[in-house]
Parts: C-alpha cells; sequence; structure tokens
C-alpha cells in the first residue's frame, strides 16, 4: 500500500495540497488577467472579480469541507486517546473542535462574499477565520503536549508549537495594519500614503494562512491509523499497537450537505443582490 493510502492520512494530504492549490490558483488567474499586483496582494483580492472570483469560491469552500473533515477525525482521535489514558479535560477537545469549525464556516463566508460585493461581511468573515484559525492550532499544539507520548511525537510537538507561535506573531500585525488601511483597492504604488501598513498587513496575511496549512501537514503521520469507511452508518476505526479499533457511528459528511446547502444559499442571496 502507498503512503497516502495508509490509514486517513489521505485527509490532511488533500486539505494541504487542496488549500495550497486554491491560494496559488486564483492568484496567478487574478494575476494574468491584471487584476492584482504581482507584490503581495491580500489573498481576498486575488478572488474578488470574475473569473478568479468564481474558482476562488469554489476551491476555498471545498477547503472548509475538507477542514471540517480533518477536525473532526482529529477530535474522535484525541478523544479516543484521552479516554484510555484520561490526561486532559475532554471539553478542551471539544472546544477545538467548535473553534476549527467557526474557522472553516468563516472561510465558506470569505468565498461566499467577495470583499467588493459586501466587504463588512467579507471582513467579518476574514477576522473570524483566522482568529479562530489561530487559536485552533495554539489548542490543538497544547493538546499535542498533554497526550504526548501517545499521538504524536514530542519533535512534532515543537514544531506545531512553533507553528502556532508563528501564526499568533503574524496575526497581531495582520489585523493592526489592515484596520488602520482606509483606502480600499487592488492596486498600490509604492508612494501611496497607506502602501506600508498594506504591505505588511498582506505580507502576514499569507504568512498565517500557509502557517494553517503547514499545521495540518503535521498530523499525516497520526492519521496513518485512523480507518474510515464510507458506510451509510459512516464508521470510523482507529486502529494503533496501544488502542482497540473503535466504531463511531457518526456520519461527518451530513455536516457537508448542511454547509453546502447553507453556502449555496447565501451565494443566491448574494447573487439577486
Amino acid at each position: 500500500m502507498l503512503w497516502f493510502m495508509e490509514g486517513s492520512c489521505f485527509l490532511p494530504i488533500f486539505l494541504v495540497i487542496w488549500s495550497s492549490s486554491t491560494f496559488i490558483v486564483s492568484y496567478i488567474v487574478a494575476l494574468l488577467r491584471h487584476d492584482v499586483d504581482v507584490i503581495f496582494p491580500y489573498i481576498s483580492d486575488t478572488g474578488a472579480e470574475p473569473p478568479e472570483s468564481s474558482i476562488f469560491g469554489i476551491m476555498t469552500t471545498i477547503s472548509a469541507f475538507a477542514g471540517v473533515t480533518t477536525m473532526f477525525a482529529r477530535y474522535k482521535y484525541v478523544e479516543k486517546i484521552n479516554s484510555m489514558i484520561r490526561k486532559m479535560n475532554p471539553r478542551l477537545n471539544m472546544a477545538a473542535l467548535w473553534i476549527g469549525c467557526l474557522s472553516c464556516l468563516g472561510m465558506c463566508f470569505v468565498a461566499t462574499f467577495q470583499v467588493t460585493v459586501e466587504p463588512l461581511v467579507h471582513d467579518i468573515a476574514a477576522l473570524c477565520f483566522f482568529v479562530s484559525g489561530v487559536i485552533y492550532v495554539i489548542v490543538q499544539s497544547v493538546i499535542s503536549y498533554k497526550i504526548h507520548p501517545y499521538g504524536s511525537s514530542m519533535p512534532v510537538c515543537h514544531i506545531r508549537a512553533a507553528i502556532a507561535t508563528f501564526s499568533l506573531l503574524a496575526a497581531f500585525p495582520m489585523i493592526v495594519c489592515a484596520a488602520f488601511v482606509k483606502t480600499p483597492g487592488m492596486h498600490w504604488k509604492i508612494h501611496d500614503k497607506e502602501y506600508e501598513l498594506h504591505v505588511v498587513s498582506a505580507v502576514s496575511e499569507w504568512m498565517v494562512a500557509f502557517g494553517f496549512v503547514f499545521f495540518f501537514f503535521t498530523y499525516i503521520r497520526e492519521f496513518k491509523v485512523i480507518l474510515s469507511f464510507l458506510t451509510p452508518e459512516s464508521n470510523f476505526h482507529i486502529m494503533s499497537v496501544n488502542f482497540p479499533s473503535i466504531h463511531l457511528h457518526v456520519c461527518p459528511f451530513r455536516f457537508f450537505l448542511y454547509i453546502i446547502l447553507f453556502v449555496f444559499l447565501m451565494k443566491s442571496i448574494t447573487v439577486r443582490k
């Protein structure tokens, strides 16, 4: 069996590749159409104008679905380990799941309401996505240390802590500088009054976004011991030398359907406006 087919490691692998492609593809299309500048546009600006707005919307929504699935699998994995070792409060694991889902919901709104259509809704959703995402990676880093030596190795725990710290430090200038950028626009010149603030905020935004991507990359090794089957009951099985198999009669794919319906409803409302 190929390494990327072991267990459920395809979930974080798909999430990492697809999310990275979302940012890169929309940027390239927007750049080729001269809708954004070469030097550090906001991520949202790369998906503000058609046709890249449609590409950005579809790919970002799929990334959000993949994110919810990966977070849910991680939640059940930690839940199973903690039920055996009882080294942390299970509410911490539940809180991480809800915070992660809130971040993915913000991502869906960002994809649905472009900055040129509904700037207020878009900005609030982006803030929700980034803030919740930073909190999620911090909480998951704490969880990794708490359940060690089960789950992650100590080097992986350190890597997650480093990524969480990096994302947190980058989030501050991203938010603060963006708050002082009063002039909207997707084309900036070096002599513009708020150019420096824009560059710092945009660079920080890209740093935080790819910090999230690389954080999920650290899930791959753990997900090799999680076996998921698409049965009517959507049983999840966690297999390892330390723990017995587990059957979870939960269907996370129903969540996908609900989110898809909600997003397309919001999209139709936006189109009517």
